[in-house]
């Protein structure tokens, strides 16, 4: 984003047109030094713009105005969209109602972020850092109505501070966010962080809690310091600190930041230095950022990251986006978190992210998940190794996906199958698949008469090498470690997690998320026996859909999907693993 820079633009009313849109919260790895983060389970551009050379401004009278960036190439188009959004206002389309299904929380849900807060405050209190906002995905459907029937919603009932709607053809996002992150008109810049919330009526104790206050002090220091790296010596300044303001349903504590910009600096030069916003990151910044890739389990899209518009003619102006539905299709994902601090309790975290999300779940006839027992701290893995940290970090997904196909008299076996989540993968990393990859894995094969190929996808192309089926072995030995959120569904290239964890456990690792719940070996779906039975975990986004898992779910009839956790495991007749090299194999679970 680089619109010039126009001192004489001293009218907040006026936008003309300009790029329109929303940065996500990956972005940050343009501006700060970030490590891979969880999974991801709703697929949005990490930055949906456009631009815009028209604009159609409601006043607060409701009369509607049009503000173009006139040239005279784009004249006669210009008039013809006049004309159309008259046309347009005139036949009165009237929103309709949104209906909600269920909301369930994502992964292990409350327990898991129980778990994640008192891990960030074991890490303040031995002095990593000072605070860090912490937050949890919520799933639910749009089971009646449009994504833009939901902003109509939005607007009309909740009257955000700064609403906004986008959609396209990547999908939706409805925004209720109450939080400015950046203003310029000219070279003057303005944030102002929103940092403790209480509900509607809690003004009082709100303004009198000290962790509070506490939490938004600090975020105002953070924000200081990232306007001073563009701003001029000595022109930053803090008006309201720590204010209460009303929002939707809830009440805040809001802070102003102000400064004037260096000359030739650009919005880019601004985004660079403040870019994602402290208010849902922590500080310091770069190490919150570290810790919250390595705690949460649910990758943020759009959400936590920035709304609004550059213009020529108004400047900048981005919320945070915070308090925002995404749309892919009829899925849907919230957002909710808070801050944490040493002081922060995990029981008053958990309650301060449903008081966020009851509103919203409100619009659409939805509640927040029932409590978990997420206890007062304590969540079910407690004490497992944890396969982060030590120098270990999550799979980078910038290095590729790939797949292991066993092949028998020249044939590749379930080719189909394994193309299908190559694709999948790809898209996460992103990069494309050629079209001719089946081809060339079919030539490959008509090579051998028994043994495996191993088939790469990322930013440099394609690879395709052969090798001889592994020697079988002894039963694999799992070790159980603490992963929030698991691998996800994707095959990554990069290794190094799980060959480092092999190498500290002196096994397999077993991935077990914050809950309790077993989710895969680190090169195999693992499965328990039961009277007979085998059961395999779920396919919620946390684990590689198996090929050898599908085909004994189909053609198996002792086999079958359901939640298993770690106690259950320990308890079982007998522990499992499946590859597509080997189909199913015994395992032993280290004690």
């Amino acid at each position: 984003l680089q619109p010039v820079l126009d001192p004489d633009s001293d009218s907040e009313t006026r936008i003309g047109g300009g790029w329109f849109g929303g940065l996500g919260y990956a972005l940050a790895g343009l501006a700060e030094p970030t490590v891979p983060g969880p999974p991801r389970h709703l697929l949005l551009p990490r930055a949906p713009l456009g631009f815009h050379d028209w604009v159609g401004l409601c006043d607060a009278d409701g009369a509607w105005w049009f503000e173009s960036l006139e040239t005279p190439e784009r004249a006669s188009e210009l008039a013809r969209r006049r004309e159309q959004l008259a046309a347009t206002l005139a036949a009165g389309p009237r929103p309709g109602p949104v209906r909600f299904g269920p909301a369930t929380s994502r992964g292990a849900g409350e327990v898991a972020h129980a778990s994640a807060i008192e891990s960030c405050r074991e890490r303040i209190r031995g002095g990593e850092l000072f605070q860090a906002n912490l937050c949890q995905h919520l799933d639910l459907r749009l089971d009646a109505g449009r994504p833009a029937d939901l902003a109509a919603t939005v607007a009309d009932r909740l009257a955000p501070a700064y609403g906004a709607y986008l959609h396209g053809g990547w999908g939706s996002a409805v925004s209720a966010s109450p939080e400015l992150f950046l203003r310029r008109v000219g070279r003057w810049v303005r944030t102002e962080p929103v940092k403790g919330t209480a509900p509607r009526g809690g003004d009082g104790a709100l303004a009198a809690s000290e962790k509070d206050r506490a939490e938004n002090v600090m975020i105002v220091d953070l924000m200081r310091n990232d306007l001073g790296r563009v701003c001029e010596t000595g022109s930053i300044t803090v008006g309201a600190l720590a204010a209460p303001r009303p929002g939707a349903g809830v009440v805040h504590l809001v802070s102003d930041i102000s400064g004037t910009l260096r000359e030739h600096v650009g919005d880019a030069d601004l985004l660079r230095a403040s870019f994602p916003p402290g208010s849902v990151t922590g500080a310091p910044k770069v190490q919150a950022m570290r810790m919250i890739a390595e705690l949460e389990g649910s990758a943020r899209e759009l959400y936590t990251g920035a709304i609004g518009y550059a213009s020529p003619v108004a400047g900048l102006e981005l919320s945070v986006a915070i308090r925002t539905f995404e749309l892919r299709g009829e899925r849907m994902q919230l957002g909710v978190g808070g801050g944490i601090t040493a002081a922060s309790d995990a029981q008053d975290e958990l309650e301060e992210c449903r008081v966020k999300a009851r509103p919203l779940l409100a619009l659409g006839g939805s509640r927040f998940p029932a409590p978990a027992s997420a206890g007062r701290g304590l969540p079910t893995a407690h004490g497992l190794t944890m396969a982060l940290g030590d120098g270990r970090r999550r799979p980078d997904p910038r290095r590729g996906v790939f797949e292991t196909i066993r092949v028998t008299d020249g044939v590749p076996l379930r080719l189909e199958a394994h193309l299908e989540r190559l694709a999948h993968g790809a898209r996460l990393v992103p990069v494309a698949v050629p079209v001719d990859i089946r081809s060339r894995i079919k030539a490959r094969a008509r090579t051998l008469e028994d043994g495996r190929l191993r088939v790469e996808v990322n930013h440099d192309g394609v690879t395709v090498t052969d090798g001889p089926m592994p020697a079988v072995g002894p039963p694999v030995v799992l070790a159980p470690c603490l992963l929030p959120g698991g691998l996800g569904p994707a095959k990554w290239a990069d290794r190094e997690l799980v060959d480092a964890l092999s190498r500290a456990l002196g096994a397999t690792p077993l991935f077990v998320d914050a809950d309790g719940a077993l989710l895969e070996a680190g090169w195999a779906t693992v499965w328990i026996e039961e009277g007979g039975v085998l059961v395999t975990p779920p396919l919620d986004g946390r684990i590689l859909p198996g090929v050898a898992r599908a085909a004994l779910l189909a053609g198996d009839p002792r086999c079958r999907e359901g939640a298993v956790s770690l106690t259950r495991a320990r308890a079982a007749d007998a522990v499992w693993i499946s590859t597509a090299l080997r189909g199913l194999a015994p395992a032993t679970l280290q004690r």
